[in-house]
């Protein structure tokens, strides 16, 4: 008897169909406990974190800056070292990024319009914790809020090992809560003990904190609904069907709805891959969350590059890794994914890992309208309007007259007109 293939053939439909909406029930169970958590306040963050396992009764709810300094000391010196180079690589990306939006003046008919850039004052920074503990989405997250200039920033992880505690000392967080899940969210958004409310919230997350996100997004700013991660490796007969595997399995041993796909131009390829991941699977300690996610992805088999390329973009995926021989030629044509990796050599988790992209990215097929984190997420344009020669500005203001009256806006055309001068 034949076993069931590792990666089933699949429609572009089937895998472009899926979305980042909150099912009805976790935004019920998210609804709960965010009011809970709102009305209520620490007393209700502690219970919740306590019945789910957070914390201990009784047991710190946050850790500050000295605790977070004592877990960084305590790290093995090579330990420390890679931290610290991990998050040079992102601070010199987020840098980069920064220094590409700068202030703007245009001038105008007796003045001058402007535009200048300010960070938000607190940030919010989820890093999950509950499988694996994640101290690069500490980085990723926190270190860039303080790039862009963010003042106050807290980390949210629930039952946060020292590396993690280590990783937010590092990224200069104020502080740590130890608390997960929705009720980690909304002491975010609504302030709990030494946290105050705040400003933006971002990193990814379960479906509890995407429910959450969802919920206190009219509050304070989100960056994005994370789901599932994905990753699609784009192939041709030059690839290594090895590489491949590997590739796949890193990305399905993240989560068991995981989304690893397989785009190819040859179908023996997606027979060869099948091989090695079968072999692959035998010793990965990960191996039983790998098989329920390969299971969600699946394989697609195209007759040419152009009909690999509308695949692609049509699946919008997280991540996509091109591993073909004319890479390079392929990449600029592809036009929606969260984060590109181009060439073989260009393993998506060296992005995972601090190469310094952001690995924050739109997941569900959002990157169509969206980017992934980055110090834009933590900045906020602002407009500025100076009109000091009033008798040069007569045809702006005469325009905003003919405007007002041409809306019924009578007011506006008068408060317009006792700028003219005559």
């Amino acid at each position: 008897m034949t076993a069931a293939p590792l990666l089933r053939r699949r429609t572009v439909a089937e895998l472009a169909a899926r979305g980042a909406c909150v099912d009805p029930e976790t935004l019920a169970a998210a609804t709960r406990i965010v009011e809970d958590v709102r009305t209520r306040g620490e007393g209700a963050l502690r219970a919740h974190a306590e019945r789910v396992g957070d914390v201990l009764p009784g047991g710190p709810l946050y850790h500050h800056r000295p605790e977070l300094a004592r877990a960084l000391t305590r790290l093995a010196a090579e330990d420390r070292a890679r931290l610290e180079r991990v998050a040079a690589r992102i601070a010199a990306f987020a840098e980069a990024q920064r220094r590409a939006l700068g202030p703007v003046s245009v001038p105008v008919p007796g003045g001058v319009a402007e535009h200048r850039i300010a960070p938000m004052e607190r940030a919010g920074c989820y890093a999950p914790g509950g499988r694996y503990p994640l101290p690069s989405s500490v980085l990723m997250t926190a270190l860039t809020a303080r790039v862009a200039g963010v003042g106050d920033v807290w980390v949210a992880s629930p039952k946060p090992h020292s590396l993690t505690l280590a990783a937010a000392a590092v990224a200069g967080a104020d502080g740590v809560l130890a608390v997960g899940g929705a009720q980690a969210i909304a002491a975010l958004a609504y302030g709990a003990g030494p946290i105050a409310p705040r400003d933006v919230i971002v990193g990814p997350g379960n479906r509890y904190v995407a429910a959450a996100k969802q919920l206190v997004a009219g509050t304070v700013a989100t960056d994005m609904l994370a789901g599932p991660s994905e990753l699609i490796v784009f192939a041709d007969s030059s690839a290594d069907p090895a590489t491949i595997a590997a590739d796949l399995l890193a990305q399905a041993e993240h989560d068991p709805d995981a989304v690893p796909v397989l785009v190819t131009v040859d179908a023996t390829l997606l027979e060869r891959v099948e091989r090695e991941l079968a072999c692959r699977l035998g010793d990965l300690p990960t191996a039983g969350v790998a098989r329920a996610a390969l299971a969600h992805g699946g394989a697609i088999v195209v007759s040419s590059v152009d009909d690999a390329i509308a695949a692609c973009d049509a699946i919008a995926p997280e991540h996509l890794q091109l591993e073909l021989r004319d890479a390079d030629a392929v990449a600029p044509r592809l036009a929606h994914y969260g984060a590109l990796f181009v060439g073989a050599g260009s393993a998506e988790v060296l992005g995972d890992y601090g190469a310094g992209p952001n690995h924050v990215l739109p997941t569900g097929g959002t990157a169509r309208s969206s980017g992934g984190l980055s110090v834009y997420t933590f900045l906020r344009v602002r407009t500025w309007l100076r009109i000091t020669d009033c008798a040069a500005a007569r045809p702006l203001v005469e325009d905003a007259v003919w405007l007002g009256r041409a809306e019924g806006l009578e007011a506006h055309a008068r408060a317009a007109e006792r700028r003219l001068v005559s």
